[in-house]
């Protein structure tokens, strides 16, 4: 059983979601000190809004009672000004959710130049941070991973160790529903600039989504591979398998407006699955850390 400052993670649960349904018509102070220990566990990478479960059908679980204890700090801060020119432009936001504290023995290299790491975010020790990026509330960025220039790492969103999230690429969030999957993006994956994932995509280890490709629930994923398409169901995420190499695609309109026209949509595409070719190349990336 896991703890935290003397509270099992299990019992922490059940306070935040108590607090969360049913609300109290004003907050005091040990409400204020029970967010505390839960954002601390978020800090702490403690508690995730979802983890690795091999009894679940994708291998993930959904932790509900996580996304609840997030929007209760919305639900308990109010509105503050900081920043270091209040008098030109300042941030305001909720006194909740300031910036997360992080010090040279936290091991996480921030390049100056305007980043922002939101508190109530796990980000681990190597995790390099090249300047304008944002990890959000509710994020898990683990070990060795680069987070890129004008690159977002969206709430609840999960990324494994050693990944490289490129320039400009988007991990999309979520909160509500709170029963609703994150982005995951496991171990060793390369999301190329300007890519997207989106809407609860799970990117299995080893992965290379290549710059411009777009992943949600709408995206079919054609396997050229293994004959294969991908596509989202009501009761499942898209899952991009394990070392699959991704391209932005398309496919053609076979409506008779669309095939005079030459229309196409966009899709995305497995070309190959990852090689010692490729490995030599995405090994390069460890010359920036």
């Amino acid at each position: 059983m896991k703890f935290w400052k003397g509270w099992p993670l299990p019992q922490l649960a059940q306070q935040i979601e108590e607090l969360f349904d049913h609300p109290p018509a004003r907050y005091e102070e040990e409400h204020h000190r029970l967010f505390q220990i839960f954002k601390d566990a978020l800090n702490s990478g403690e508690a995730r809004a979802a983890q690795p479960d091999a009894k679940a059908p994708n291998r993930w679980r959904v932790n509900a009672w996580v996304k609840k204890g997030i929007l209760f700090g919305f639900r308990l801060g109010t509105l503050v000004e900081s920043g270091s020119y209040p008098a030109r432009q300042p941030f305001i936001d909720k006194s909740s959710y300031p910036l997360k504290t992080i010090s040279k023995e936290s091991g996480v290299r921030i390049v100056p130049g305007g980043s922002s790491i939101r508190d109530g975010s796990f980000v681990g020790r190597g995790v390099v941070c090249m300047p304008p990026m944002f990890i959000n509330v509710g994020a898990y960025v683990d070990e060795g991973t680069m987070v890129d220039s004008h690159a977002l790492v969206g709430s609840c969103a999960q990324v494994g160790k050693s990944c490289h999230i490129s320039a400009a690429a988007q991990l999309g969030g979520v909160l509500e529903p709170v029963g609703a999957l994150p982005v995951i993006v496991e171990d060793e994956v390369m999301v190329g600039g300007n890519a997207g994932v989106y809407e609860g995509t799970i990117v299995k280890k080893r992965a290379v989504l290549g710059s411009g490709t777009i992943l949600n629930r709408s995206t079919p994923v054609y396997d050229l591979v293994r004959d294969d398409v991908y596509a989202a169901k009501d009761d499942a995420p898209l899952v991009i398998p394990e070392g699959a190499i991704v391209v932005p695609g398309s496919r053609a309109i076979t409506h008779p407006f669309g095939k005079k026209h030459g229309l196409s949509l966009y899709a995305a595409v497995i070309v190959k699955y990852r090689d010692e070719k490729t490995d030599a190349r995405v090994k390069l990336e460890d010359l920036l850390h």
